[in-house]
């Protein structure tokens, strides 16, 4: 893992209230999975950024409920229908092609999942530490 996604952990998802999990189905096949804080504006850069390359798309929160998903660039199912509401005004122009999506902070799963493993070793360590 490299500084900058380190960086974006630790700034940007760890203790966000809304940090989450983003699933992208190619239309080529398989998964890319990221995480980032699934804000309003986050979401919908991120939707607007992949609605020409995803056959679905689904955002979950930390638990894997889901927030919402996506069929071919849009948006299917979203429970928390005050969120939805924020999230279309931000989405609409960027699917429309009068705004372009901004980059979000995120890393991919396999970044986040290796930082918790480094944390993990380090408290392990500390923890041995104090029993001698």
């Amino acid at each position: 893992m490299d500084e900058k996604d380190k960086k974006i952990i630790e700034e940007e998802i760890l203790g966000k209230d809304h940090a989450g999990y983003a699933y992208i189905y190619p239309f080529d096949g398989g998964r890319q999975e990221y995480v980032f804080d699934m804000t309003p504006e986050h979401i919908a850069n991120f939707l607007g950024a992949h609605q020409f390359d995803a056959e679905k798309i689904i955002l979950t929160d930390m638990m894997d409920r889901l927030i919402l998903n996506t069929i071919g660039g849009f948006i299917d199912q979203c429970p928390d229908q005050d969120l939805c509401r924020q999230i279309i005004p931000l989405l609409a122009p960027i699917q429309m092609g009068k705004t372009e999506a901004k980059e979000i902070p995120m890393v991919t799963m396999e970044a986040f999942d290796e930082y918790g493993s480094l944390e993990d070793e380090m408290v392990t360590a500390a923890e041995y530490g104090m029993m001698l």
